[in-house]
């Protein structure tokens, strides 16, 4: 196969293992740093945050004959990120969005032949609490955390916007939590125990090994919230699978992304994880535990996040099962237990 992907937020941990699966493609990256794949991609420096990057998106999908275009670009982790300013995360994240797509629309309108459009959304767009495994049309509810509100509007985004895109299909995956020996979210993180904040206390605390306790609040329900994973690489797998599918017209696909198996309770996790745990009276002294520690960039867990650490939000994958059919086995080849168990395994 010689067809030509853009992928954007190419440097970034999906980006990095989505690279590798891409060797019969011409790849075209688009970052704000190169990426330190040695895989072949032709890197183009550009901040998506940025009116500009519009027609600088525009003139490139037009010059590369771009046929399909991977959307990975978002902020997830603002601390290590350096884009504290919510303001800004947002120009990045949903305006980012607008403009990829309105990159491609104008591309289409003109002459071009774009054909499929892949955006990764998440799990966190249906918000902390699901009433049980929720389908993909289950209302999103998501709150509090800047970055499952921007996933949220970055969802609607493209499904108000895909009739725009002219003959192109349009595909959103909304991930589970992401896991993986090279993967640190919130999730991961809290369960890790890692100080990855960039104060000098962190810094010692890694230097001695030291690992946070994992924070909850007192009660038996806290432990019993049940979580789902998916191994970064199946979403990679998933990603080539929908880029070498034949093109089927123009519409719009959403699937809920989870590994096979079932949820695991936050005790479950724990165990895994090896994690400590330290109980304390109250959600609210969880938040300001977690709100100093992030102040004092020690953590680099927000607060926002606590309804997500300490929720349950499953979701129903009985769509992606059937879009799969028998090639479900071959692209997912971690449970939602094997996944999560290979986040605390050496890289």
């Amino acid at each position: 196969m010689d067809a030509t992907v853009l992928v954007t937020g190419v440097s970034g941990n999906l980006g990095k293992r989505l690279l590798p699966m891409l060797s019969d493609f011409r790849v075209v990256g688009v970052d704000l740093r190169e990426p330190d794949s040695a895989a072949a991609v032709a890197f183009h420096r550009m901040n998506l945050g940025s009116e500009s990057s519009c027609r600088e998106l525009t003139q490139l999908l037009r010059e590369t004959g771009v046929r399909s275009v991977v959307h990975l670009a978002f902020v997830v982790d603002p601390q290590r990120e350096e884009v504290l300013d919510v303001d800004r995360m947002w120009q990045i994240n949903v305006a980012g969005t607008a403009r990829v797509m309105e990159a491609i629309s104008v591309v289409n309108r003109t002459g071009g032949n774009i054909r499929q459009f892949i955006f990764p959304s998440s799990v966190s767009v249906y918000g902390p609490e699901t009433p049980g495994p929720v389908k993909e049309d289950f209302p999103l509810l998501a709150h509090t955390l800047p970055y499952a509100i921007h996933k949220r509007e970055s969802d609607e985004v493209v499904r108000y916007r895909a009739e725009s895109l002219g003959d192109c299909q349009t595909y959103i995956l909304r991930p589970h939590i992401y896991a993986g020996a090279s993967i640190d979210n919130y999730i991961v993180g809290a369960l890790r125990g890692n100080a990855l904040g960039n104060a000098r206390r962190a810094a010692r605390m890694r230097a001695r090994g030291e690992r946070f306790p994992l924070l909850l609040p007192s009660g038996k329900k806290y432990t019993e919230k049940r979580f789902q994973f998916v191994h970064v690489d199946d979403v990679a797998r998933l990603m080539v699978y929908v880029l070498r599918r034949p093109y089927g017209g123009a519409g719009v696909t959403i699937l809920n992304v989870a590994a096979p198996g079932e949820p695991l309770t936050l005790e479950q996790c724990a165990a895994i994880a090896q994690s400590k745990l330290r109980r304390v009276p109250s959600q609210a002294l969880c938040r300001v535990i977690l709100k100093s520690l992030w102040k004092r960039r020690v953590s680099t867990i927000p607060p926002e996040a606590l309804p997500y650490m300490i929720g349950s939000y499953t979701m129903d994958t009985t769509r992606l099962q059937e879009f799969l059919g028998s090639e479900h086995s071959q692209v997912f080849r971690y449970s939602v237990e094997e996944a999560l168990r290979d986040c605390f395994r050496p890289l």
